[in-house]
């Protein structure tokens, strides 16, 4: 095949509920996989004592999400638990253009907006090895009060019951193995190691 007729790189959407798991599947492949573009979501809530601005979230104001709004600077937003999150445009779009593959984390609502702006996007769903691990997750990690965890079982039940609308699924049993799939998934078609361009 040649330059002209090889297809453009595509946009890897990786969606799941709360608590599944996709902040540590993502950080596994940001430290192996360099070749490969994590966008970066813009969110207005507030930043948690392990996170970096401009590495987890670019955190804004609710004045400064809504003005990317307006400008139509966001491929897609959603709010959840009180909170905006969006992702900025510009940089998907560009990464693509160089054909790079590009990794997006957001949530169902999110992945819907993606797939009818970007239809050739490939829709991930990250599944918890059983609802009962879920639900062992969302409880016992400790960063949320009782009601903001109700909300998130809630979510994420209503989130579980949609995976039939993803392209794919990729179990994460173990962290390792997870990312190592969804790699395959990301970069198999477009790049692989040996091709990307310097780690």
């Amino acid at each position: 095949m040649d330059d002209d007729a090889r297809p453009a790189a595509r946009l890897t959407v990786l969606s799941g509920p709360s608590g599944v798991g996709k902040d540590s599947v993502i950080e596994l492949i940001r430290a192996r996989s360099p070749w490969i573009k994590l966008s970066v979501s813009v969110t207005t809530r507030k930043m948690r004592d392990y996170e970096t601005d401009g590495e987890h979230y670019h955190f804004a104001t609710r004045q400064e999400f809504q003005r990317l709004i307006d400008g139509g600077q966001l491929l897609e937003w959603a709010e959840f638990a009180g909170n905006l999150y969006g992702t900025p445009r510009a940089q998907v779009e560009g990464w693509l253009s160089q054909g790079r593959p590009v990794l997006l984390k957001i949530d169902l609502q999110g992945a819907r907006q993606v797939r009818a702006t970007m239809p050739h996007a490939q829709l991930v769903f990250l599944a918890p090895p059983s609802v009962e691990e879920l639900k062992r997750r969302l409880i016992g990690r400790g960063t949320e009060d009782e009601e903001t965890i109700r909300r998130r079982l809630a979510h994420a039940d209503e989130e579980l019951s949609h995976e039939k609308e993803f392209d794919r699924t990729v179990v994460n049993d173990f962290v390792e193995r997870a990312a190592d799939e969804l790699v395959g998934l990301l970069g198999s078609s477009f790049l692989t190691p040996a091709q990307a361009p310097e780690h």
